[in-house]
């Protein structure tokens, strides 16, 4: 099956893993809850503006708190959001909990994009590079450091996505 995917309304996650965030796998932290409570307001505002299908790349970190909150959001308004993930078993050597949560997750989205069905040196490449060009604009949890999330950045600027980018330590974009 192949997607048809209104890039005007479509909006790319990408972010920090657990590691570089501020409160790690700990996202009872306050600083965390607040992170939340900021993103999902920039989601009602992306919302409200006409974006209704939201790319995900179901990594751990931004992009799985990211994807909650779109699927909390998904309640009172009609939004496709839909799952871009790398390989198979992408969560394989992720903590118990992490993988529960991931599956959890991915059951919920509308649809699911399967870049690869094993682990490649480029899969995660390839589904940055997939987020990027099915969308017109990017949101990203990014701390300005040289990493994966700065390549997508990098990426999403070349391709002429518009960019929302916040820094995950004072939420500001």
């Amino acid at each position: 099956m192949i997607l048809k995917i209104n890039k005007n309304i479509t909006v790319c996650l990408t972010g920090h893993r657990p590691k570089s965030l501020p409160w790690g796998y700990n996202e009872n932290n306050l600083i965390c809850k607040k992170f939340k409570e900021r993103i999902k307001i920039i989601f009602e505002k992306l919302i409200s503006d006409g974006f209704t299908t939201f790319l995900t790349g179901m990594a751990e970190g931004f992009d799985m708190i990211g994807t909650e909150i779109l699927l909390d959001l998904k309640k009172k308004h009609n939004l496709q959001i839909i799952a871009i993930v790398p390989c198979l078993e992408q969560e394989k050597f992720w903590k118990p909990a992490q993988q529960e949560r991931y599956r959890r997750i991915l059951q919920q989205c509308d649809d699911k994009v399967i870049l690869s069905k094993h682990y490649t040196k480029t899969c995660m490449i390839e589904r940055n590079k997939f987020l990027v060009e099915n969308s017109s604009l990017c949101v990203a949890c990014w701390n300005g450091k040289p990493s994966g999330t700065g390549n997508t950045v990098r990426l999403a600027k070349v391709n002429g996505n518009d960019l929302i980018i916040i820094n995950p330590k004072d939420f500001e974009y």
